[in-house]
């Protein structure tokens, strides 16, 4: 199945990336796919033609805008439109504040946050001229409160938050939907079950689900939408 609308997922992988990116290509979006190595956008994106939908691999760093607006270029000529942009990209550090030092703090804080922002400026110069689109962060537990050696990923992902109630309040009206979604919880990926070997799998975030969560929040009627959603697996404490 194909189609002249395009949904471009920023920050690729074979978890939540690589499932969004699936689930959208089964509605019929031809896939832009954004990562920094071309192997993980490469491999997403021949899941996607195998199933008979249209992706386009567009490699590069998230964080330089002009990589960017020249990764949208790309998209919008071969696939069309972008009607969707998810962002997903983000930087996990685990490290005391005294061990972490402020490049590392600003770089993580630019894959998180920065880079969020400048795909939004990508994205809605068309979806503003076609009065429509949908713009989904990929937040995290750290959007709300910062943890113990978690100030490096806490910075960004608050600040990403910040990004979308702002781009929410001023685009919601001319008819572009923004939402953040807090994932309070591991994904289900095999980094994570290398992480924590024997955890049971209800214990996890499936990425199938979350891309499901995902592709609502897109079908939202405009007379109900959402600005945030929380998700977690139904035996985690909060």
């Amino acid at each position: 199945m194909s189609s002249n609308k395009a949904a471009v997922v920023v920050g690729v992988g074979p978890g939540l990336g690589a499932a969004v990116s699936r689930r959208f290509a089964r509605e019929g979006f031809s896939v832009g796919l954004m990562a920094r190595t071309a192997a993980a956008c490469e491999a997403v994106q021949r899941e996607i033609e195998g199933a008979g939908g249209r992706a386009l691999s567009v490699p590069g760093d998230a964080t330089d805008a002009a990589a960017v607006r020249a990764a949208f270029a790309r998209v919008e000529e071969s696939l069309g439109p972008v009607e969707v942009l998810i962002y997903n990209a983000s930087a996990f550090r685990v490290a005391g504040a005294l061990e972490l030092t402020p490049r590392e703090l600003e770089d993580d804080w630019k894959i998180s946050c920065l880079g969020g922002f400048v795909s939004a400026q990508a994205a809605l110069p068309g979806m503003l001229e076609r009065g429509r689109g949908t713009i989904l962060f990929t937040g995290a537990t750290a959007s709300l409160r910062g943890g113990a050696r978690f100030a490096a990923l806490a910075v960004g992902k608050f600040g990403l938050r910040a990004v979308a109630q702002s781009l929410a309040r001023e685009f919601g009206p001319r008819g572009i939907h923004v939402a953040h979604v807090v994932i309070d919880g591991l994904i289900d990926t095999p980094r994570v079950r290398a992480m924590v070997p024997g955890r049971k799998a209800d214990t996890l975030l499936s990425p199938e689900a979350l891309a499901e969560t995902y592709f609502q929040l897109h079908a939202q009627a405009p007379s109900a939408w959402t600005l945030e959603i929380d998700v977690r697996p139904s035996v985690e404490k909060f």
